[in-house]
């Protein structure tokens, strides 16, 4: 007999979750109990077999009827004693838990209207390799699962629902060239059949795009559709996508103080060394967002990037969905930035 406790945070209480998931329960042959903690999070013991228990977390993982489930946490354990059925726990009188359910419920919808929503998001798209190797794959295939269109168009209309404006991802860094020349080939072919399918949706949705990063070490058809994207869409406003491409944060650095030494440029202060770098278009990162549990930004806009807050995930890139940003976002939104003040 295999026992979880799983804790859900989120749009949980007050929207009849607990009896939702007791009818579940019922259903699968597990036993254990359901309760509402005091400040609006749900607990889940179960115990049974473990397939059964897999397929409560996939229906947990739908957001059933008005949940809204932000953030999973869960650990496998060892039983300390045996449940004979799965009972929906009240910790006080029916009244007092009705009553905690529905001020949980409020209190959450008015930190909803309250939340802080990033404008721009930076995201570090790493694993992609090791995810493979674990599936006993090749490294390329993790850039495929990855960098698939399909997988990153959800993400942008998640970040866009949400309110987000600026998305940036870092598809290849100036270091990436050490890599060997057939993973390279893949990456830039992926990326390529990318911009076809995102010049689609780009006018469906309105969506601007724009590269960050060297030009001229470019492969010539990538170089010119990424160009000629950038053109195609330069008059949308509502959304941006900015994508990171044989970009390093040195590099960008290094590059605008040549510009302005070509411009012969004499005084500069912060808001002109700004426009000379590739990110002139666009805000600050507000968070920076790392995949695969490394805690490190490897030079991603280091200039830009005084004032982001970072996120670190251990969720391997080709496994980060939409769930997954929510989650991030709503660590964002409990965290404040002065910005140097008080």
């Amino acid at each position: 007999m295999n026992e979880i406790e799983i804790e859900l945070r989120g749009r949980v209480q007050g929207v009849n979750f607990r009896y939702m998931c007791k009818r579940v329960v019922d259903k699968l042959g597990l036993k254990g109990y359901v309760l509402n903690r005091e400040e609006g999070s749900v607990k889940i013991v179960v115990q049974g077999k473990s397939k059964d228990i897999k397929m409560l977390l996939s229906w947990i993982g739908t957001n059933p009827g008005f949940a809204r489930i932000d953030g999973v946490s869960y650990n496998w354990q060892k039983p300390s004693i045996r449940y004979n059925e799965f009972r929906v726990v009240k910790e006080k009188n029916y009244m007092l838990d009705k009553a905690r359910s529905i001020l949980n419920l409020g209190k959450f919808l008015m930190e909803g209207r309250n939340r802080q929503i990033p404008l721009h998001i930076s995201i570090i798209p790493d694993g992609n390799r090791r995810w493979a190797k674990e599936k006993g794959l090749i490294g390329s295939l993790g850039h495929y699962k990855a960098g698939a269109y399909d997988n990153l168009e959800k993400l942008f209309a998640e970040a866009k629902k949400i309110g987000v404006k600026y998305v940036s991802i870092w598809g290849f860094s100036t270091e990436n060239w050490k890599r060997d020349k057939k993973e390279i080939d893949a990456i830039f072919d992926l990326i390529l059949k990318g911009v076809e399918k995102f010049r689609i949706d780009s006018v469906k949705n309105k969506i601007r795009f724009l590269h960050m990063g060297r030009k001229d070490r470019l492969p010539g058809r990538l170089r010119n559709e990424l160009k000629e994207l950038e053109e195609e869409t330069k008059n949308y406003n509502d959304f941006t996508v900015v994508l990171c491409l044989d970009y390093g944060g040195r590099d960008e650095i290094i590059r605008a103080v040549n510009k302005i030494i070509r411009k012969g440029v004499k005084d500069v202060d912060e808001k002109t060394f700004a426009s000379f770098l590739d990110s002139k278009n666009i805000p600050d990162p507000d968070l920076i967002i790392r995949t695969s549990g490394e805690f490190r930004t490897s030079g991603l806009m280091p200039y830009q990037s005084g004032y982001a807050e970072l996120y670190f995930t251990d969720v391997y890139f080709p496994d980060f969905d939409e769930k997954e940003l929510r989650k991030a976002i709503e660590e964002y939104s409990r965290r404040q930035r002065r910005f140097g003040g008080s």
